[in-house]
């Protein structure tokens, strides 16, 4: 068939329109067998279910009569139909299911064991459920002929023993395990025990696993096949963090040792693997008597007679060597530093003119292990530094760590770039011993190399010049000379590639730059390719990574011209460009701006420029300066910056009256109304916290009248105490007066006696029950005070009113139950002065008539 053209090639003319209808008839002739292969109208009517059956029903219907796809879909929906309905579910359809389950195929099985994790996990019923439920159905499918749908239902029985309680785990799964580990299972039931073990020994204590687990363990170490012995070989590093130290070296430490002689080199490298792992488990004795000679025993066959633990070891040496480092003798010392770098320049000797026609061709599988040793061999460089002890570093490791740099394959180079930090770390004042590697590191022909070195470039850049011998110069380029040519080459060499996530981690990486080198060196070897970046790059996260970088190095700057030049720049190329993709680019780049500057200094030069974009011609650009809007008002200092917050307001105005482009309209009138509720909500907070000072006055006045309040009832209550001891004295003389005098001189006293209850129902009529307010009432009161002073009669009566409406004004301002005590209390005194005022008038009307006969009987 022949190659379609694009569509601006294309020509409708007659003598090319057959041509494109015989391709279309190809592809109808390529399509036909997949119209075959779709569902008969009998298979759709197979497949079809009744939509009013509910969820249980249906799913018994699918597991019943469905197709095997309609089953494995009711099993992937079981956690579902738990939620929804657990009891049904439990009653209907898991029965169905394991009944399902026997004859099940392998994509169901699998998905049954998900299914039932995905129960357990989202605890849809209590675990004594589960474990009533489907604990049973696990167990039975554990053996399963496929070995993937026997690991799957392992993998969920083993997460479920972690949830599982004692009681449960004992009876429904250990007592079961003795009879399935025994020799007369099958393969894969000793293979599960062994599995199941490891997990159980974490579960039960000390000496449980030694009286019912441990026999069995010892058993499958001694398993005929060497499947059994590895698995339960690499159990062992469990079962000894659940028994504890002294089992683990009475128990385990002699299996390790037996298994490490194994003639299965599978057994052997679980063995070494496991006893690796354990190795601080076991006391100095231990490791110098027993663990000592094993390793060294796996060193000396490694290169011999078997290169199968030749990767394991080198993985694990460094961790050896740190770990038996007390032991070791400086003989011991040397050997291991020793085979360390035999294992570094393994593969290499040929290309290094070693052994020249004595070595045979490698195989493919051998160069691959070779690679994979070196590989491990740069993992374990740190650990190895720490071995020799970095200020031997030059001496014992530098040659080894430059070959691991140059090594020729790239998976070797790129763990050295991912461990370099951590050497200069641990190299620390000798880091200047590695420049020239960071340089070969940073030229390097991968990307996937840059790409490890990089992460970690700003720190190791910062040990370099705060570390290195030079760190006392002046001049922050003579600690790596050729460090600026390695970074330009790295970035141009990522800026061709493919891999835009690359060079935008280099950029924003780059952004350290100021803190190394100088702020000219910045300026014309990095500064301007940023800007070009941002102009010519058609990655949007690399554009940005750019221009923010820009930014930290313009925020940098030492030289007032230079920032003003690309300040200018930016304006002229980005803010006032051509495209509307540069326009775009310039808001990006004034939003770090912001971030990275003063207020001030984005007031300064960036303002108005970005108000100028309210005007531009593509509204894409309108809308993302609309949403800079809010950053832009923030940064305005009032009043400062008044003059721009009006011009601010004008655009706003302005964009709201002539603006046509809906999505613009709808952002700008967001802004407007938020703009708005701020202004409101920051009137209504200032209106709050002047309630709040208010307040607090308030509460400072009614404290100091309530102390004030306090004193005055204080004086009231014994001015009050003294008049009423007054009163009491004044109306006993006044008893014994009138009864012991003569008739003659009784008919004076009984007219000063009228005078003086005329001047009592006087002041009793003052005193009305009936107040208006308390201040009326304590105006009455001293009037009627002041009218009985001047006649010179009644003072006890005077005092005891004023008494009383003294103590009422003074008390209103008080609690409720003070002013309702007063309240009682005068009118309690209404009512007697009432009846004083009858009891008057009658001796007021006998006195009177007694005056009158008088005088008759004169005449």
């Amino acid at each position: 068939m022949r190659p379609v053209p694009c569509s601006s090639d294309m020509d409708f003319g007659q003598s090319n329109l057959f041509g494109y209808i015989e391709d279309l008839q190809e592809l109808t002739i390529i399509e036909r067998p997949v119209r075959r292969s779709l569902k008969t109208p009998e298979e759709i009517e197979r497949l079809t279910v009744d939509e009013e059956l509910n969820d249980i029903e249906r799913a018994l219907y699918l597991l019943s009569s469905g197709q095997d796809v309609q089953g494995t879909s009711v099993v992937a929906n079981l956690p579902v139909l738990m939620r929804q309905n657990p009891a049904e579910t439990l009653r209907r359809v898991l029965p169905k299911i394991r009944e399902v389950l026997h004859v099940a195929g392998v994509e169901m099985q699998l998905t049954a064991a998900v299914s039932f994790l995905t129960v357990l996990q989202d605890e849809s019923v209590s675990i004594h459920t589960y474990s009533h439920s489907f604990l049973h159905i696990i167990l039975q499918n554990l053996e399963h002929r496929d070995a993937g749908v026997s690991n799957a239902w392992l993998e969920t029985l083993l997460a479920v023993i972690e949830a599982l309680p004692k009681e449960t785990i004992k009876h429904e799964i250990l007592n079961p395990l003795v009879s399935k580990a025994q020799i007369s299972q099958t393969l894969q039931s000793r293979l599960v025990s062994c599995k199941i073990m490891g997990k159980l020994a974490n579960k039960f204590e000390a000496h449980i696993v030694k009286r019912e687990i441990l026999p069995l363990v010892k058993s499958l170490c001694q398993d005929v096949e060497y499947e059994v012995r590895t698995c339960m070989c690499r159990q062992l590093e469990h079962i000894a963090q659940g028994i504890g130290t002294e089992l683990t070296k009475t128990v385990v430490l002699p299996e390790l040792v037996e298994l490490a002689r194994d003639e299965g080199s599978s057994v052997r490298l679980a063995a070494f693997e496991t006893l690796v792992n354990l190795l601080d488990m076991f006391d100095s004795d231990d490791r110098r008597q027993t663990v000592l000679p094993l390793v060294k025993s796996f060193c000396e066959k490694s290169f011999k007679a078997d290169e199968s633990i030749l990767v394991s070891l080198s993985f694990h040496l460094g961790k050896l060597c740190n770990g038996l480092y007390g032991i070791f003798t400086p003989e011991q010392h040397l050997r291991f530093l020793e085979f360390y770098k035999k294992l570094c320049t393994l593969g290499l000797q040929q290309e290094n003119g070693h052994n020249d026609n004595q070595l045979q061709l490698q195989t493919l599988e051998q160069e691959k292990k070779y690679i994979s040793v070196r590989k491990n061999c740069a993992y374990n460089f740190p650990a190895m530094i720490v071995f020799v002890d970095p200020k031997n570093f030059h001496l014992e490791l530098y040659s080894i760590f430059f070959c691991l740099c140059h090594d020729p394959e790239v998976p070797v180079r790129y763990t050295m770039a991912i461990s370099f930090y951590e050497v200069a770390k641990l190299l620390n004042s000798g880091v200047y011993t590695i420049q020239k590697e960071l340089v070969t590191l940073l030229q390097d022909e991968s990307l996937e190399v840059l790409d490890a070195l990089v992460g970690h470039l700003p720190e190791i850049l910062e040990l370099m010049i705060n570390g290195g011998e030079n760190s006392g110069s002046e001049s922050k380029l003579l600690s790596i000379p050729d460090l600026i040519p390695a970074l330009t080459t790295a970035e141009q060499r990522a800026a061709t590639s493919l891999k835009w996530r690359t060079h935008e981690k280099l950029l924003q990486k780059y952004a350290c730059l100021p803190q190394i080198i100088s702020s000219d060196q910045i300026y014309y070897r990095f500064l301007h390719r940023m800007l070009t970046i941002i102009l010519t790059n058609n990655v949007l996260p690399v554009q940005k990574a750019a221009a923010r970088t820009l930014c930290v190095y313009l925020r940098y700057n030492r030289k007032q011209e230079q920032r003003h030049e690309v300040i200018q720049k930016l304006i002229e190329q980005l803010g006032q460009g051509k495209s509307y993709w540069n326009r775009l680019r310039f808001l990006d780049t004034c939003e770090f701006i912001m971030e990275l500057f003063s207020k001030s200094f984005f007031c300064k030069y960036f303002f108005l420029p970005v108000l100028e974009l309210t005007h531009d011609p593509v509204a894409n650009v309108r809308i993302k300066l609309c949403y800079l809007l809010p950053k832009v008002k923030s940064i305005l200092k009032i009043p400062t910056d008044k003059h721009l917050l009006q011009q601010l307001e004008l655009c706003i105005r302005k964009l709201l009256c002539q603006e046509k482009d809906k999505d613009v309209l709808t952002i700008v009138k967001r802004f407007q109304k938020r703009f708005y509720e701020n202004d409101l909500l920051d009137q209504e907070k200032e209106r709050q916290e002047h309630l709040l000072l208010e307040m607090e006055q308030l509460e400072k006045e009614k404290q100091q009248n309530e102390g004030r309040s306090a004193n005055i009832n204080d004086k009231i209550f014994e001015k009050k105490r003294r008049d009423n001891k007054t009163s009491s004295m004044l109306a006993k003389s006044m008893t014994l007066s009138s009864s012991g005098s003569s008739s003659g001189t009784s008919t004076g006293k009984e007219d000063k006696k009228s005078k003086l209850v005329r001047s009592q129902s006087f002041s009793t009529q003052a005193l009305h029950p009936k107040y208006s307010n308390i201040d009326k009432c304590s105006n009455k009161s001293s009037a009627t005070g002041y009218t009985s002073s001047l006649s010179g009669m009644g003072k006890g009566c005077m005092l005891s009113f004023t008494d009383d409406s003294f103590r009422t004004r003074s008390t209103g301002n008080s609690g409720n139950a003070t002013f309702s005590s007063s309240s009682s209390l005068i009118a309690s005194r209404n009512s007697f002065n009432s009846a004083d005022q009858k009891s008057n008038g009658n001796k007021e009307s006998q006195s009177r008539k007694m005056s009158i006969k008088n005088r008759k009987s004169n005449s």
